[in-house]
């Protein structure tokens, strides 16, 4: 079995779908950061997304766990069209709430949908299980991202997964067995 603990990036303080921007996190929260350092397992393995906001914190919680190469597959959704812009300033409204509210094949303009963000992640969550098996694995990484597999562990309904709180900083523990992942904890601050 091997343990996942999916870790989201420090706080960009932006408003709007934050996507594939490459936008900087605050990491000024050394106490929050410490936490949650000390709460990961020392042995194990790091990777992050290739966004900076998600590399630079696992910089900062590493130490001297051994840091996988960034994962461009562990980005955040590709909000397309909608990256940076508020809900209200969305022109397809209906595109929009059937984005949230029938999550599966809708897709903002030139970006991607739930199913997709579900496949290209749990394909790279899969070969780095495979590659690493047996062992702890810190993934830091985005909201989106989180929720794919959270949706995995918990075995519900992707609009039923988007009621999940993701803060930044948390962590989400997935026991990773087959045939059946179990969620232990969900939103956790160190």
């Amino acid at each position: 079995m091997s343990r996942l603990f999916l870790v989201r990036h420090g706080p960009t303080h932006a408003r709007g779908f934050v996507g594939w921007s490459d936008l900087p996190a605050d990491l000024s929260d050394h106490a929050a950061l410490t936490r949650l350092a000390d709460h990961l397992p020392r042995d194990a393995l790091i990777i992050s997304s290739d966004l900076g906001r998600a590399s630079a914190t696992a910089d900062a919680i590493a130490r001297d766990r051994l840091r996988l190469p960034h994962d461009p597959a562990l980005r955040e959704i590709n909000f397309g069209d909608w990256e940076l812009r508020a809900h209200d300033e969305i022109e397809d409204q209906d595109a929009l709430r059937a984005y949230w509210d029938q999550p599966g094949d809708t897709a903002p303009p030139g970006g991607e949908s739930w199913n997709a963000v579900s496949t290209r992640v749990s394909g790279a969550v899969d070969a780095l299980i495979a590659a690493h098996p047996g062992r702890d694995i810190v993934a830091v990484a985005h909201f989106g991202v989180i929720l794919t597999q959270l949706q995995r562990a918990l075995r519900i309904s992707a609009y039923d997964t988007f009621a999940h709180r993701i803060d930044n900083l948390s962590v989400t523990e997935l026991h990773v067995a087959t045939p059946r992942w179990q969620a232990t904890a969900i939103n956790h601050l160190p």
